[in-house]
């Protein structure tokens, strides 16, 4: 691990999730949190302070050993206990139907194998159990596209490989999570390449 992934990254990545315009997207897409609850993709421990006031205790996993030194001082801080692993999402240790609610925010972007991992995410929810859901990904408008397949190659690189050009709604369908409520919009004062979002929840049926 580089002196870039190891120490700038993870500033980099911090300032970035601590933007106001996420403030109000990560509180909508948390209100529906209940039960045993999973977070996908800890980061740096920014949805902590936008669960709400029901909820006392989540497990967590991030894969970057180097997000701890923010991570560990939100989790101190926190009210809410924090069961936190250093997992990869495309296997979780886990059993089938053990959660009521899993929740992934600015994290789909950046798994390997986005498929797989929501495979494993619908594998561990309870029927009728949500998955919670927040993240940029690739525009409707051709123009913008295209510019997110050119730099994605790039962000990758500087962004702990994330993409900008992931299709949410199509990933999370395929997956077999029902999608139940689902909303897109660009955030204001963010370049359009970069802040297309998906935002919504989708159910595991019964089936």
């Amino acid at each position: 691990m580089g002196l870039y992934n190891r120490c700038i990254f993870p500033f980099l990545l911090d300032r970035a999730m601590a933007s106001k315009v996420l403030r109000r997207p990560r509180t909508r897409t948390l209100a529906r949190a209940r039960g045993r609850i999973l977070e996908v993709g800890f980061g740096t421990g920014r949805n902590l302070a936008h669960y709400p006031p029901g909820v006392t205790r989540i497990e967590a996993l991030d894969p970057d050993v180097a997000l701890d030194r923010y991570s560990r001082t939100r989790i101190d801080g926190a009210a809410i206990d924090v069961d936190f692993h250093h997992l990869d999402a495309s296997r979780l240790p886990f059993a089938a139907a053990s959660f009521d609610t899993v929740a992934c925010t600015l994290t789909l972007c950046s798994i390997p194998d986005a498929a797989r991992a929501l495979d494993e995410i619908r594998r561990v929810l309870r029927p009728g159990g949500e998955f919670l859901f927040l993240e940029h990904g690739l525009a409707p408008e051709p123009v913008v596209a295209r510019w997110q397949r050119r730099l994605t190659p790039i962000q990758r690189r500087l962004g702990g490989g994330c993409h900008l050009d992931r299709d949410t709604v199509r990933l999370v369908a395929g997956s077999g999570l029902r999608l139940a409520a689902v909303d897109h919009y660009y955030l204001r004062g963010v370049p359009r390449f970069a802040g297309y979002m998906t935002e919504g929840y989708a159910v595991r049926d019964n089936i």
